[in-house]
C-alpha cells in the first residue's frame, strides 16, 4: 500500500479503497450523535466537536497573543466547536519552539485574559448570549526542538541514539537535571494558576510529539534519575505536575494531550513493544490514563508520532514538506492506526471521554468515520486541527447542512507545517491565501536559495575531488 494523493469524488470510492486495503475504518449514515450532548468537568457540551491545538507562531515576541492569534480564536468560536484546544504555550522562554510561541507568564498574563473574553465574546456574538465554550490551553516545554531565539537550543531528556544522530547532536551532548525538571514542575504550576485567573475551563500539561514531558514518558535510558528508567519514574513528571496544579488551580481542570505510539523503536518511544521494535504496546499507556483519571482529569486527548521526525506516523498528508520523501505507506493506514489506537483505549476506559484524531487526510467523508467511533464508543469526542486552521466554520456548516463544503476542506498539503518550520506565521495558504500566502512564497523562495546554494557547493567539492 504505496502513498496515494486524496482524489476521492464520492464517499463510495472512498469506501472502495478501504475495503481493497482491508482497513478498519467504519462510515456512518447517521451522523447525529455528533450533535448529541456531553458532560465534561460538569459542563454540558451540545456537540462532540474540538477544535485540536496548532501552534500559530504568530505572538508577540514576548509571548502575548497577537492580532493574528486573536483573529484565529475568534473565527474556532464563531465556527461551533463546543471545545476549544487552545495551542502550544511555552511555560518559560526556553522552552519556546520558535520565537513567536506563545508564552505564558506574569507579564503576559492579561493578553491571554483578553484573549479568553474575546473568543467566549465571538462565540456569543455568533451563536447567542447563552453560548457557551469550554477552553482548554495546552502548556509545554519543547525540549530537544526548543528554539526560543530562532535557533536550536536543545532541552533534551535521555539519550536517543536514533533522534541524537539525526539531529547531529555530539556524543555525551548533556540531559537536564533531575533538579531542573523539580523547578520545571513549579513552572508548570505557575503557568496553570495564570490560566485559571485568565478564565481558561482547563490545562494540557502536553505529552505528545517529542516534546519534554513527552520524552520523558520514553526515557528508559534515563539512568540515576527520578524521572527515569521504570515507568513509575518515567511518568513522574506528567502526574506529580498534574496533581500540584489540581491542587494549586483548583478553578480549572487539568488533563493531557498524550502520543500513544510515538513511532520509535523500543525502548527509545513510548508505546513500542520489547517484543518488537515497532510493535505497539498501549500497556503503559493505559496505566498512565488510570493515574490521571484517578487524579480527576475529566478526558484525554491521544495523539500519535513525533512530526519534526516522522509526520507522516501521525498526521496523513498527501504532499511532504520540501525536501523530504514520501512515506512508504498510504495515508489511509495512518488514519485507521488513529481510530484502532484511540478506540483500544477508549474501549478500556469508557468512563473518561477520549478525543480522537487523525480524521484531517479525510476531508468531507471525515464526518462519517466520526460519526461511526462515537456510535460504537470507540471515542467520546472528535478533534480536527489542520482541517479547522482552513475551514473554522466546519461545525457550523454541517449543523446547518448536514454536509461538508469540499472547496473548503484541509488539502493535506503540508503548506501550514511549512510555514512554521519556516519561522512564519501559521494558518492555511490555500484557504486564507490573503493572510498567509505572501509569507509562503517567501519560505519558498529562501528554500529554493538554501537548496541550490548546496548543490553548487556539492558540485565543487566533487570537482576538487
Amino acid at each position: 500500500m504505496t502513498h496515494e494523493v486524496f482524489r476521492f469524488k464520492d464517499r463510495a470510492a472512498l469506501e472502495w479503497r478501504i475495503a481493497e486495503f482491508c482497513l478498519d475504518i467504519p462510515l456512518a449514515d447517521d451522523i447525529s450523535c455528533l450533535f448529541s450532548p456531553i458532560m465534561i468537568a460538569g459542563k454540558t457540551l451540545p456537540n462532540r466537536f474540538v477544535i485540536h491545538p496548532l501552534e500559530g507562531a504568530d505572538a508577540d515576541a514576548d509571548g502575548t497573543p497577537s492580532d493574528l492569534t486573536f483573529r484565529r480564536y475568534r473565527r474556532f468560536a464563531q465556527g461551533g466547536a463546543a471545545m476549544i484546544w487552545f495551542e502550544a504555550t511555552a511555560v518559560r522562554r526556553d522552552g519556546r519552539s520558535n520565537p513567536r510561541q506563545l508564552l505564558l507568564s506574569r507579564n503576559t498574563a492579561d493578553g491571554f485574559t483578553k484573549l479568553v473574553e474575546e473568543t467566549r465574546r465571538a462565540g456569543r456574538q455568533k451563536f447567542g448570549p447563552n453560548h457557551s465554550l469550554v477552553l482548554v490551553l495546552q502548556l509545554t516545554h519543547s525540549g530537544r526542538f526548543s528554539k526560543p531565539e530562532g535557533k536550536p537550543a536543545p532541552v533534551i531528556a535521555q539519550p536517543n541514539p536514533i533522534l541524537d544522530a539525526w539531529m547531529g547532536f555530539p556524543a555525551g551532548y548533556p540531559v537536564i537535571r533531575d533538579d531542573e525538571l523539580d523547578s520545571l514542575e513549579d513552572d508548570f504550576v505557575s503557568a496553570a494558576s495564570l490560566a485559571a485567573q485568565a478564565g481558561f475551563d482547563g490545562v494540557d500539561v502536553k505529552a505528545c510529539h517529542g516534546y519534554l514531558v513527552s520524552e520523558l514518558l520514553a526515557s528508559s535510558n534515563r539512568l540515576d534519575s527520578r524521572y527515569g528508567g521504570p515507568f513509575e519514574n518515567r511518568v513522574r513528571f506528567l502526574v506529580e505536575t498534574s496533581a500540584k496544579i489540581k491542587a494549586k488551580a483548583r478553578r480549572i481542570f487539568v488533563t493531557s494531550r498524550i502520543n500513544a505510539v510515538d513511532g520509535l523503536p523500543w525502548p527509545y518511544g513510548f508505546g513500542s513493544s520489547p517484543r518488537g521494535e515497532m510493535q505497539e504496546d498501549l500497556g503503559e499507556l493505559k496505566s498512565l490514563a488510570r493515574n490521571l483519571a484517578d487524579l480527576g482529569s475529566p478526558l484525554l486527548s491521544l495523539s500519535l508520532g513525533i512530526p519534526a521526525y516522522n509526520p507522516h506516523y501521525g498526521r496523513p498528508y498527501n504532499r511532504p514538506l520540501a525536501g523530504q520523501d514520501v512515506p512508504d505507506e498510504h495515508p489511509l493506514v495512518g488514519v485507521a492506526r488513529h481510530l484502532r489506537l484511540t478506540a483500544e483505549l477508549q474501549k478500556s476506559f469508557p468512563f473518561l471521554p477520549v478525543v480522537g484524531a487523525g480524521y484531517s487526510w479525510l476531508r468531507q467523508f471525515f464526518v462519517h468515520a466520526a460519526a461511526a467511533a462515537v456510535q460504537t464508543g470507540k471515542a467520546s469526542l472528535i478533534g480536527l486541527g489542520r482541517l479547522s486552521l482552513a475551514y473554522p466554520a466546519w461545525p457550523d456548516d454541517l449543523a446547518r447542512n448536514g454536509i461538508l463544503d469540499p472547496q473548503k476542506t484541509c488539502l493535506a498539503c503540508s503548506r501550514c507545517s511549512q510555514l512554521l518550520r519556516g519561522g512564519g506565521p501559521v494558518g492555511c495558504v490555500v484557504r486564507d491565501t490573503s493572510i498567509y500566502g505572501g509569507e509562503y512564497r517567501r519560505i519558498r523562495r529562501k528554500i529554493r536559495r538554501e537548496s541550490t546554494g548546496r548543490a553548487g557547493r556539492e558540485k565543487k567539492g566533487k570537482a576538487r575531488n
